[in-house]
């Protein structure tokens, strides 16, 4: 299946495909207002960690009762819906979509600018109770895709990876960092590709795969190394992964699922680059204290 499809292409497959399956990662009360017809509700949440590390991938036992009550097959061509709204919406799709295949399933694919670009195009919406039956899929998890954080430990004791930090600036930096995460800074010898560079200016519209290519470009690796992407909680950097791994086509892409929040949760202290200086950790933790009691 090709990863991306214009709503256009999924009206006319929807048409033609009994095994496509629509998954619709929107919150509840959004996709009771209005869905493509026939979509399932499976809400973004529902594929994530917990709070104290939201990128951490779900147990697999978890993964499979939510995959088994959306009817989902190793046949099933599933595709991923979320609203559209942004670039980082997009990381969503490209999570849930990184998430299904590494649980084996081969047929995915995300609407290209989500249901805002649904709704643009003027196709069917319903809001009609969706009653799928479930499956008894039993997936498997497929470790090629996943990096662990002991993995990242090897990667930087042999130099054998080439790390993808796909943050803006002000994270690569050092100058701020996710909530749950105990430390700023980036992994050591990380090279940036902020994911806002995978869209078209302006708009939530993934880019063609000539541009895709050239962005991949920018990011340099030795012959035969994996290439590793990361943020903060694995979703800027699945926008990243999809870009690399499906879009550019290249070879060995891993995500880092739990990135920079686990990566900082680790006993001990961990090697980082960009790092602010003591009193400038201690200052940035006393601003964001202030902020929270006081606003």
């Amino acid at each position: 299946a090709a990863p991306l499809l214009t709503p256009a292409q999924l009206h006319a497959l929807a048409a033609s495909t009994p095994t496509l399956r629509v998954i619709d990662i929107r919150d509840p009360q959004s996709y009771a207002q209005q869905h493509i017809p026939g979509a399932v509700s499976a809400p973004y949440g529902k594929w994530r960690g917990p709070a104290s590390n939201p990128g951490e991938l779900p147990d697999v036992s978890k993964l499979t009762q939510l995959v088994q009550s959306l009817g989902l097959t190793p046949a099933t061509h599933a595709v991923v819906v979320s609203s559209g709204a942004d670039a980082t919406d997009f990381g969503a799709s490209a999570r849930v979509y990184w998430t299904l295949k590494t649980l084996g399933l081969k047929e995915l694919s995300i609407v290209n600018g989500g249901m805002k670009a649904w709704a643009a195009a003027k196709l069917p919406q319903d809001n009609a109770a969706v009653q799928i039956a479930a499956s008894n899929w039993q997936p498997q998890l497929d470790s090629s895709l996943i990096a662990t954080r002991e993995d990242i430990r090897k990667n930087l004791d042999l130099s054998n990876a080439a790390l993808v930090d796909s943050r803006p600036d002000a994270f690569y930096q050092g100058k701020t960092r996710a909530p749950a995460a105990k430390l700023s800074g980036t992994l050591p010898g990380a090279q940036q590709l902020d994911f806002n560079q995978w869209f078209v200016p302006g708009t939530s519209t993934f880019v063609d795969t000539a541009t895709a290519k050239q962005i991949a470009a920018k990011v340099q690796r030795k012959q035969g190394e994996d290439m590793v992407a990361f943020c903060n909680t694995g979703h800027w950097a699945a926008t990243d992964w999809f870009g690399l791994s499906e879009i550019a086509g290249l070879a060995n892409v891993k995500l880092y699922a739990g990135s920079m929040v686990d990566w900082t949760q680790q006993p001990g202290a961990p090697a980082l680059e960009n790092q602010p200086s003591r009193a400038e950790s201690l200052a940035y933790d006393a601003r964001q204290w202030w902020q929270r009691k006081f606003k």
